[in-house]
């Protein structure tokens, strides 16, 4: 109600038209209700005067009653007869014929309400009999002006909880259910299905579970109206949240397919826009098996804006895939990512496997052997890539594998531990880390649901692993002797072995599969290596019909001559098929000349499928991934948008921090591209969280990955080097003391800036490096921070000069509380010859104000303050220029003299103290005797007393 006044102020030349004489602009309290008071009307009550202008003929007249309502209200409560008589005259306002008078009032129906909840002991009922039903029934308005207020007065209240629940469903709910009917105006419908959205997420799950749902879904296929569709498909993920995972996955879930499928691409672009809020609310099995396929269909619609939309959401989609006991990593509640205690990740099962640098990069994280499920690449109707989905049963930390006899040994025992008594695959040891000599072999599985076998580091480093390298050179010696003498007995046997063991899994399986997306998976890609190996099984007969003479001439076709062909339409598939048969196929050599020689080729000149193999993980489906790695291509930026490479650099920590450290792999290449974009804003938003990547990372993958980048950005433009600079602290504090003096030097060139009016980029780099003194030892504080503090402080820039002398306060802390008073005494002596002598009357003044914040904070012994500081700080008080002095009487006489030290009266230097403050007190600047003479608590009583007439 503050504006009225300035209204009638405005308008003082109506007022006098209509008889509002008193309300001039020198009135002190001008009021709303001030027509009551006007001279003349005496003889009329002043409910009769109030009811002779509110049914004034006169619009105006009418217009400033509807605006003075809450002050007549305020009138009038104070007897109950005649605030109910204002009521029911307010209510027949309402019915006013002029649209302005309607919006007037329904523009102080808010006030009014907090008003009456004010003073609910009083008028308990009134809102809730009077005033509601005003509200619903402007929904209905034929004025757009005033329904669109009735519309933002109903949310304010329900914000605010004035509303009863009862009123809610009984007056609220059924006419928003009317005015989205489908007979009812199209204006209408799609006016009322906004408020049904924006009401959903301040209702009870109950109430729109029970009462707008229903609506709701009816509304999400209404084929008359492209608007009402369009308003559903943008506050999708708000009902979502409203209504929870159980309604989400089974009402609202198949509308929202609809909707992503929708003739209109306005439609597919908002449901592009929401659907990591959709995607929060929804299970992982529903998450993964159902709206992964659904989001990469968008990012491959027809219409660029779509495609753009959904890359702009396909980071924030990646990450509802988080899991923080698998990740180790937590989000606090003021947003900051920590690591997860070891506690929890022990209880969630998060630790598995052995902590070799080699295959995960981190010691300290373990890798996971959790298979991803089939994700089709080409079609997402179409039948599953069989071949291809087999490679993403081993384990997503690996790399090229190196030894061909591992990879074909591991065809049985690598499947087998998959089995769910295994601890759903994640306490298992990483087979692939552990030598070649421990392996198991075809005949034990790799991981048994015993406690001593699940993995920990005691039991790591402490107890012996079983020596299981007798079994292993027994199941390859059944092949070896037989092969020499002409036959081939052994890989069948092999083959034999391998089949059942694949058997035995998928019948351990089979009475898991109906509730677990990840065991139905799992089932499904033991399923294609089963058929595999049986392609082979039957195969051999006729192989070793036709292989007997050519083995005799020594002609016979090779074993690539022998494998099946490819289908013609998936030649993606030909490198996956046949490494697959490699490590799946008995009838493949285990060993031989050519075998290693091939190993050696491939280590030198690693294929697309090993790299492309290096970026599989098991947490988020693989085309996501793919496609997340896309956006740095540059026929991205043509085709969807410019923006791309930014989209991708600004979601990829939280990416990362779904994928975990021990995927860092899949997006090293991916972060790499981006920290070199020739974009600037691509590497500022890098520079802005490297910070957080480094807390995800690692402290080894952040030294071996993100240090290089880090170096590069220290060099860049200065846009991209204050995203550094701003979480400096953050991310040296993560590197090992080593690591992190090496920035020492480094740490001057920020001083130096492209362009040298940039002084906010010197004030952020005092405040970094008041906390990095934190970090570093007191002579390396000494030998390189002190000289940059130093120099700050003769900075131009005032502000840069203020918060550099806070810097130089903190240095002298450190020095004193880490015992090095001879640094200390080295650092006041470079000040007073800096600032003490300073030829130029700032340095003088700063040597004061240093003087005073060394007192205040307490940061160097009293009695070393008093040998060292004291004498060159009360020799200012014939410095000539006023400013200094006038800081100098500040520093003595309320911040000094307050001390306890000070304050004793057997204190040796409390008398020159005393005099200087004399003499400052006698200053023939007036400023300076004022602040002299002005105690400590006179000062808070004078600016209470100043505060107090002010306002």
């Amino acid at each position: 109600m503050a504006e009225i006044p300035l209204y009638f102020v405005d308008l003082q030349d109506d007022l006098d038209d209509y008889g509002f004489e008193d309300c001039g602009p020198d009135c002190d309290s001008v009021r709303a209700a001030a027509f009551l008071d006007i001279p003349g009307q005496g003889h009329l009550p002043p409910l009769t005067r109030l009811e002779k202008y509110a049914f004034s003929d006169n619009v105006f007249n009418r217009q400033v009653i509807a605006r003075g309502l809450l002050d007549i209200f305020r009138d009038f409560s104070n007897d109950e007869g005649d605030f109910l008589t204002v009521m029911a005259m307010a209510i027949r306002l309402s019915e006013d014929a002029e649209p302005t008078v309607r919006t007037e009032l329904m523009e102080q129906i808010p006030p009014i309400a907090i008003f009456l909840q004010e003073n609910r002991s009083n008028f308990p009922l009134v809102l809730s009999e009077y005033l509601i039903p005003v509200v619903v029934r402007y929904l209905t308005d034929p004025n757009d002006q005033v329904r669109k207020s009735s519309q933002e007065v109903l949310l304010i209240l329900l914000e605010q909880d004035l509303i009863f629940q009862h009123d809610i469903e009984n007056k609220v709910c059924p006419i928003l259910l009317a005015l989205s009917a489908p007979d009812s105006d199209d204006d209408c419908k799609a006016e009322a299905v906004s408020v049904i959205c924006r009401l959903a997420s301040l209702l009870s799950k109950s109430t729109v579970e029970r009462l707008l749902l229903p609506r709701f879904c009816e509304l999400c296929g209404d084929g008359k109206l492209f608007q009402v569709r369009k308003v559903c498909a943008t506050n999708f993920g708000d009902i979502c949240h409203a209504v929870g995972q159980e309604a989400t996955e089974k009402f609202l879930i198949p509308k929202f397919f609809e909707l992503c499928s929708d003739n209109v691409w306005g439609m597919r672009k908002a449901c592009a826009e929401c659907f990591m809020a959709v995607s929060y609310n929804t299970s992982p099995e529903g998450r993964r098996t159902k709206l992964s396929p659904l989001f990469i269909r968008l990012i491959s619609d027809p219409c660029r804006w779509v495609r753009q939309a959904a890359f702009q959401s396909l980071g924030p989609f990646i990450s509802t895939f988080a899991n923080p006991s698998r990740a180790g990593l937590c989000i606090r509640e003021d947003g900051s990512l920590s690591i997860r205690p070891p506690a929890q990740g022990a209880a969630s099962g998060s630790a598995c496997g052995s902590p070799t640098a080699g295959s995960c990069g981190s010691a300290s994280t373990a890798c996971s052997t959790k298979p991803v499920p089939m994700e089709p690449h080409a079609t997402m109707d179409g039948p599953p890539t069989e071949a291809s989905d087999v490679l993403r049963v081993r384990n997503s930390c690996d790399g090229p594998r190196e030894n061909p006899l591992e990879e074909s040994v591991l065809a049985g025992a690598g499947l087998a531990r998959l089995s769910p008594e295994a601890n759903a695959f994640l306490k298992c040891p990483d087979v692939n880390s552990l030598p070649l000599h421990s392996l198991p072999g075809s005949g034990s599985p790799a991981c048994l649901g015993r406690p001593e076998d699940v993995f920990s580091d005691f039991l790591y480093w402490r107890a012996p692993l079983p020596d299981i390298s007798g079994d292993l050179e027994l199941l390859l010696g059944e092949a070896g002797p037989q092969d020499v003498g002409g036959g081939r007995p052994g890989p069948v046997h092999s083959g034999r072995v391998a089949r059942s063991e694949i058997q035995k899994v998928l019948d351990s399986l089979q009475e898991h599969m109906m509730g677990d997306p990840d065991v139905q998976a799992q089932v499904q890609v033991l399923s294609a290596a089963l058929s595999a190996a049986q392609l082979d099984s039957v195969d051999e007969p006729e192989r070793k019909a036709t292989e007997g003479p050519n083995e005799a001439s020594g002609s016979g076709p090779s074993a690539a001559d022998r494998q099946p062909a490819p289908p013609a339409s998936a030649p993606h598939r030909e490198r996956s098929t046949a490494s697959v048969s490699r490590s799946t196929n008995p009838g493949e050599p285990c060993s031989g000349t050519r075998d290693l020689a091939e190993t050696e080729e491939q280590r030198r000149d690693p294929t697309p499928l090993e790299e492309n193999r290096s970026k599989l993980q098991d947490v988020i489906p693989q085309p996501l991934l793919d496609e997340y790695v896309s956006m740095t291509d540059p026929a991205r930026a043509q085709s969807v948008d410019t923006d791309i490479a930014k989209h991708c650099a600004y979601s990829l920590p939280g990416v990362a921090l779904t994928l975990g450290r021990q995927n860092w792999h899949c997006l090293k290449d991916t972060y790499e591209t981006l920290a070199s974009d020739v974009q600037w804003k691509v590497r500022r938003t890098l520079a802005f969280s490297i910070h957080e990547l480094a807390v995800i990372l690692g402290d080894q993958l952040t030294a071996a990955d993100l240090v290089p980048i880090f170096n590069g950005f220290l060099k860049d433009l200065d846009e991209v080097r204050i995203g550094v600079l701003k979480h400096l602290y953050d991310f040296l504090k993560l590197l090992h003391e080593d690591k992190r003096r090496e920035y020492l030097y480094q740490l001057q060139e920020f001083v130096v800036t492209d362009n040298s009016r940039n002084w906010r980029f010197r004030y952020e780099l005092a405040e970094q490096l008041i906390l990095i003194l934190e970090l570093y030892h007191p002579s390396d504080v000494y030998d390189y921070l002190m000289h940059i503090a130093l120099k700050l402080c003769a900075d131009k820039v005032s502000e840069v000069r203020w918060i550099s002398f806070r810097l130089v306060v903190a240095i002298l802390q450190k020095f004193y509380s880490n015992s090095e008073s001879a640094l200390g005494l080295n650092f006041i002596n470079e000040l007073i010859v800096r600032f003490r002598h300073c030829s130029k009357w700032v340095g003088r003044q700063a040597f004061a104000f240093i003087c005073q914040a060394v007192v205040s904070e307490e940061c160097i012994p009293v009695d070393q303050f008093v040998e060292h500081l004291l004498p060159s700080l009360v020799s200012l008080a014939s410095d000539p220029v006023p400013n200094v002095r006038v800081l100098l009487a500040k520093a003595l006489r309320q911040t000094l003299l307050e001390k306890a030290y000070f304050r004793n009266a057997g204190h040796p230097h409390l008398e020159v103290v005393e005099e200087t403050v004399l003499a400052l007190q006698s200053d023939r600047d007036q400023d300076v005797s004022f602040f002299a003479t002005l105690e400590p608590k006179r000062r808070n009583l004078t600016a209470t007393t100043a505060l107090g007439k002010r306002g």
